[in-house]
């Protein structure tokens, strides 16, 4: 077996292991999908955290020391800001929950922000990697959590598990149809300083794809949606998903990192498999209720 095909079974392993785990949590809904949320926005805080950690930052490809030489050294060493601001991802999705009332997300961030700066002034050893430090650690939980939990608000709407599974419906569509178009016709490139495989052609394949799946999660279990409600919301997410995949792999340049992690085998990292969705989810909700069923 070549190494292709070793990698195509992993990730088709994979996949099989989680999507039931997924959709079961995602029919339950309440805390226990609140939780895997949770989980998928830590995980991926952690990873957005790592790559920067293991990356040379603020602009400089080698800092001078103290002693006039320059140095090299990457540290892939996660300081408290880092760890923090995991835990603050973690918590972003349960903040509707009853027994976390108590605590805000402007109460939340502020805590972070005041412990990676403090993180960054005490155990970061390089002063220009510091602002880059203190930025990714608070940009992670808004990154991954506060887009995830938009999730949590689809799932509480009627018919709240088939909101979710539109949103990964137009997301997973539009990916799969931009790959094999952009494999069958793709000529044009699309924006090739951050990704060069992606095509033009690819484009309008997976707008035609998420269009699609779109209307058939409308027509089939989600009747009250209008019909242009629905082509609305696969359109856009051709549009805006493939913005959050260009959006992660800008920061996978500027680190240097050909994947988030390796979390997933054959899949690479999590944030990459979700980055898409960061940005489909809120759109989706936003979709729902101002727009649909605006009151």
């Amino acid at each position: 077996m070549n190494a292709q095909n070793k990698n195509l079974l992993l990730r088709f392993v994979t996949a099989m292991v989680l999507l039931p785990l997924v959709i079961g949590l995602i029919v339950l809904g309440g805390l226990p999908f609140a939780m895997l949320l949770s989980v998928a926005a830590a995980l991926s805080s952690l990873e957005l955290n790592q790559m920067a950690a293991s990356a040379n930052l603020a602009g400089a490809p080698a800092i001078a020391s103290a002693s006039g030489d320059l140095s090299k050294t990457r540290s892939s060493r996660l300081g408290a800001g880092a760890l923090v601001s995991a835990a603050a991802a973690f918590l972003v999705p349960l903040l509707d929950q009853p027994a976390l009332h108590w605590l805000t997300l402007r109460t939340l961030l502020c805590a972070l922000m005041l412990i990676a700066f403090i993180d960054a002034l005490f155990f970061e050893s390089e002063i220009p990697r510091a602002p880059a430090r203190v930025g990714i650690a608070v940009l992670a939980p808004l990154y991954t959590g506060v887009t995830l939990a938009a999730l949590v608000h689809l799932r509480a709407l009627e018919n709240g598990a088939w909101w979710i599974i539109l949103a990964l419906a137009v997301t997973w569509m539009n990916d799969t149809g931009g790959y094999f178009a952009g494999r069958a016709f793709g000529k044009h490139k699309l924006y090739p300083r951050i990704s060069p495989s992606k095509t033009w052609e690819g484009a309008i394949g997976g707008a035609a794809a998420s269009t699609a799946g779109a209307l058939i999660i409308k027509l089939f279990f989600l009747t009250s949606i209008p019909l242009w409600g629905a082509a609305l919301i696969g359109l856009g997410g051709s549009v805006i998903g493939p913005l959050g995949d260009l959006s992660e792999s800008m920061l996978k340049r500027a680190f240097g990192a050909k994947d988030s992690g390796a979390m997933l085998p054959g899949h690479g990292g999590l944030l990459d498999r979700i980055d898409a969705l960061l940005f489909v989810a809120p759109f989706v909700l936003f979709c729902a209720q101002h727009l649909i069923f605006a009151p």
